[in-house]
């Protein structure tokens, strides 16, 4: 992968994002939230380590452990809510929704890291925050789809997890590398979901088991390729990629679930994507008047 420039390896990760989040979609009709978020985990942790093994076994110290410990937390949190998010709303609306992340970080820096917050991520979070309300208009009624609007709320409540997760990632990626983080990132939070899981969900069908297998593969593909761009790459430089996965969400929940998303959908998602781009704009800016001073 090394050979790749650092765009299209998250570009990749991006396409295997969405499928996974499809994967999951398609599972969840017929399992637990919680089993599926253990396959996804379990079968995640056989593809990791097998990436593991093929890189020497590279070492794993225990401040390594404590370090993704809280963060493999905040994963499995962020995981279920999105998970059951996704039971709910149509494909391409929970990744629109989900987009809003990037503006939650500088929030969850300031608060983990002491980071200034600029008022131009202030200005961004509520550019982005109207997005969200236009992505919501236009929503089925409660008589049709009663439990959108705790999918909606599920769904943020994954983004404000997720900043935190990336948040994380950033004090982990550089120094611990993609291997051991993408190990990291299904080990842990398989181990988390694992009893609840196994309590409180049926086994899974038969005829599901190769899903499941192909999820674990798009989650491994997904988290390894994500933790190695940004191992080589400046966030800003990567930030405009994620919001490709619209598209692909788009595209595979029409082809595979009939879904078309509202126009509204789209709208607010170009409001939410502007927010981000203006952020990741002025971070570059700074970055490089910071250097010529």
């Amino acid at each position: 992968m090394r050979a790749l420039p650092p765009s299209l390896v998250l570009t990749i990760a991006v396409v295997a994002g969405a499928s996974m989040d499809a994967t999951i979609k398609y599972l969840s009709q017929t399992n637990s939230v919680l089993l599926v978020a253990f396959g996804r985990y379990a079968f995640g942790a056989l593809f990791s380590a097998l990436i593991y093994w093929r890189a020497g076994l590279p070492k794993i110290t225990a401040a390594m452990w404590r370090a993704h410990a809280l963060r493999g937390v905040v994963i499995a949190a962020c995981a279920v809510t999105f998970f059951w998010a996704l039971t709910v709303l149509p494909l391409a609306e929970a990744v629109t929704l989900s987009f809003i992340y990037p503006l939650l970080a500088p929030f969850v820096a300031w608060m983990l890291l002491g980071e200034r917050v600029r008022r131009a991520s202030i200005a961004a979070a509520g550019l982005g925050f109207v997005g969200v309300v236009i992505a919501a208009q236009g929503a089925p009624s409660t008589e049709d789809s009663p439990m959108h609007a705790l999918g909606v709320s599920a769904v943020l409540a994954s983004a404000c997890l997720f900043a935190l997760a990336m948040v994380l990632l950033r004090q982990r990626a550089q120094s611990d590398g993609p291997v051991i983080v993408s190990l990291m990132t299904s080990v842990i939070p398989g181990l988390l979901v694992a009893g609840p899981a196994i309590a409180f969900s049926a086994p899974p069908h038969p005829p599901d088991w190769p899903v499941f297998l192909m999820l674990g593969a798009f989650a491994a593909v997904f988290m390894y390729l994500m933790a190695a761009a940004y191992a080589r790459a400046e966030a800003q430089r990567l930030a405009p990629i994620h919001y490709t996965e619209l598209l692909w969400a788009s595209a595979i929940g029409y082809v595979i679930f009939h879904e078309t998303p509202r126009p509204q959908i789209y709208l607010g998602a170009a409001l939410i994507v502007a927010a981000c781009l203006y952020v990741a704009y002025e971070e570059r800016r700074l970055a490089l008047r910071s250097q010529t001073t």
